[in-house]
């Protein structure tokens, strides 16, 4: 039997009778008294703990032991259910199983309420009653959230009725696509005030990462993100997690470190037949992060574990999907330039690389077959295709000395962007359209509209070594000696050790020049 699922788990109990808060190796602490059975809770425990890293096979193994020993253990039912369901993809989950669970609990929602001794415990399965009954996936999510909120208004200090609030808050923001950040708020401040009492609680951290999100949120998260990975570290997701604010951060090595170990982590408990998502996963970060910190080599492994990773699932779609995605980011990010055939199945951002690739080699036949490509599938309403469309279009046009033209189709991008979320985790597109503008101002002389792009570019994500080279250039040119050698200097001390790359040698040059200058 493989390394289990929770490595070596010993249960602290603190408090007599049925084990309400138990402490955990590996996975956390919380406190989530039910009516139970002691040698059931301890199971369903574990399950609870495991699901707020969303550690899907571990949990559903714990539940389901634990409704073996209890056949009528209400809750055990309750945690399995939200196994089958991803809070926060848009994809509907496949509702037959977690109604199939429920049927094995009793064969109608008023004989599987009875089943719930307590109104907290019927307060929960009432809840997922709702998510997993008719209508509409998205409205099921709200009302969900709507019951869960209801239900943390009866039991406000509950530290498990508010981190399970405020995950289902985070789902319904997703659902109803909320700009506002009101809902990521509200399930962001949940989670933290669960978190500053419970610095051992799986759910709170987790859920505070999602919450904050985004390059305006995110320090609000950071003592989450640095404290999660300890908490829970033989759950893969959250190995991984925390990286979706070191990005926010440009904490590369943080960003990289923590990928490969949620790789590792991954790559120990998967078995054939299993979904490859956590281990497709840190892959696509992992490989980000050390594409940043100008470790090319490092970066090309992540490719060769992918495809590795590709064949033994038998090409599982996650794996098929990233791979042309970590292909392209390389060529993109590197600049090492490689066009490929332009098909009816090249991906989008296989054509986005192979569209800058060709124009960077003078190849305006294939940059316009990439372009018309892009352009199909831009139609399909997606809007990083729109972007990528646009941009490969707006190359094309600089190539052929329109640079009037190319501004114009750079400013649509911009338009598209505004219409997006805030970004997260790696680069989508894969050439940021901000970075991208910029370089083609440069192009055109422009350097201190160049310098502006960029900046936005930074903010929007932080760190990054091509807008950060970008910059440097823009201000050096603009007369911005203070900005540019900064520019210059981070970019240095990010790709330390990388010293035969063009841009790190063109970053000691000028740091060089500037205090011979001085």
């Amino acid at each position: 039997m493989k390394r289990l699922f929770i490595a070596v788990v010993t249960l602290t109990l603190l408090v007599a009778g049925a084990q309400a808060e138990a402490q955990f190796d590996n996975v956390g602490s919380l406190n989530f008294p039910t009516s139970g059975s002691a040698e059931a809770q301890q199971h369903f425990l574990r399950g609870v703990a495991i699901l707020h890293s969303f550690g899907w096979k571990q949990a559903i193994t714990e539940f389901q032991a634990a409704q073996r020993l209890e056949p009528d253990f209400a809750m055990a039912y309750w945690g399995e259910t939200l196994c089958y369901n991803h809070p926060l993809f848009a994809t509907a989950p496949d509702n037959d199983n977690p109604r199939a669970v429920l049927r094995r609990l009793g064969a109608t929602r008023e004989e599987r309420l009875a089943k719930a001794p307590t109104e907290r415990e019927k307060g929960f399965l009432d809840a997922v009653e709702t998510l997993w009954g008719d209508g509409d996936y998205n409205d099921r999510r709200v009302a969900y959230m709507e019951a869960m909120q209801r239900l943390h208004q009866r039991y406000p200090d509950d530290h498990e009725v508010a981190t399970f609030a405020a995950v289902a808050t985070l789902s319904a923001a997703r659902a109803m696509n909320d700009r506002t950040f009101r809902y990521e708020m509200l399930a962001g401040s949940m989670a933290l005030n669960v978190f500053g009492k419970n610095q051992g609680h799986p759910g709170a951290p987790h859920y505070a990462i999602h919450a904050f999100d985004d390059p305006i949120h995110a320090p609000l998260a950071l003592p989450s993100a640095l404290r999660y990975a300890e908490i829970a570290p033989a759950v893969a997701h959250a190995r991984h997690m925390p990286t979706h604010i070191f990005i926010q951060h440009g904490m590369w090595d943080y960003v990289s470190d923590h990928n490969q170990i949620a790789y590792d982590v991954a790559r120990d408990l998967w078995e054939t037949g299993d979904s490859v998502g956590d281990t497709v996963h840190p892959l696509d970060w992992g490989q980000y992060g050390d594409l940043q910190l100008g470790d090319y080599a490092k970066a090309r492994l992540w490719i060769e574990r992918l495809e590795m990773v590709f064949r033994e699932s038998d090409g599982q779609a996650r794996a098929a999907t990233s791979l042309p995605l970590l292909k392209a980011r390389y060529v993109v990010e590197t600049e090492e330039w490689e066009t490929r055939p332009v098909t009816d199945d090249s991906a989008a951002p296989e054509l986005l690389a192979t569209g800058i690739s060709a124009v960077k080699g003078g190849d305006l036949a294939t940059a316009g077959a990439a372009e018309a490509r892009l352009k199909a599938l831009a139609e399909d309403g997606n809007q990083a295709n729109k972007i990528m469309y646009r941009e490969v279009a707006a190359l094309i046009r600089l190539a052929r000395g329109e640079g009037d033209q190319a501004v114009s189709l750079m400013e649509e991008a911009l338009e598209i962007v505004a219409e997006m979320r805030l970004p997260n985790g790696a680069a989508n597109p894969v050439k940021p359209p901000y970075e991208l503008f910029g370089e083609i101002l440069l192009d055109l002389d422009r350097p201190a509209e160049a310098a502006t792009k960029f900046e936005t570019s930074l903010e929007r994500m932080p760190g990054r070594a091509r807008s950060l080279l970008g910059l440097a250039r823009a201000a050096s040119r603009n007369g911005d000696s203070v900005t540019a050698a900064e520019q210059y200097q981070t970019l240095r001390s990010n790709w330390q050790g990388q010293d035969q790359l063009p841009g790190y040698q063109e970053a000691s040059r000028y740091l060089e020049q500037t205090n011979d200058d001085e």
